[in-house]
Order: C-alpha cells, then sequence, then structure tokens
C-alpha cells in the first residue's frame, strides 16, 4: 500500500485552491468573498511558482487581477 507524502508545499497548495473554491462558491453573498477569491489566487499563483508549474502561476496571477478589478467595482 502506497504512502500518501503531504509536505509543506503541498499543504500550502491545497489550502490555497480550496480557498479560492470555497471564496469562488460564494461570491454572489458579498464583495467581500470576491476578494477572498482574489487572495485565493495569489496563493495559488505562489503556489504554481514554487511547485515548477509557472503557466499555473501566470494564469493565477491574471485571475488575481481580474477578481480583484470586480471586487473594486463591487465594493
Amino acid at each position: 500500500m502506497a504512502q500518501l507524502h503531504l509536505d509543506g508545499l503541498t499543504l500550502f497548495g491545497i489550502f490555497a485552491v480550496s480557498l479560492t473554491l470555497l471564496c469562488y462558491t460564494l461570491e454572489k453573498r458579498s464583495p467581500w468573498w470576491i476578494f477572498g477569491f482574489s487572495v485565493g489566487c495569489i496563493l495559488s499563483s505562489i503556489y504554481g511558482f514554487l511547485q515548477g508549474a509557472w503557466p499555473f502561476g501566470v494564469i493565477e496571477i491574471f485571475w488575481a487581477a481580474a477578481s480583484a478589478w470586480r471586487w473594486l467595482r463591487e465594493r
């Protein structure tokens, strides 16, 4: 049976992507969830670059910028 190894970077990635998904799901309830989505995208971008998946990191920067713009318009 294979063992599951979760290092710090993997746990950080799970947290970042989970935060993004949670905030995306709750966006319609408050502009602050849009802000949380933006923060989650920034954290996911950092994870992507640290993990070596730079295309993922770049795309997440664009998602963060788009959601930050939405947050500014909504509040």
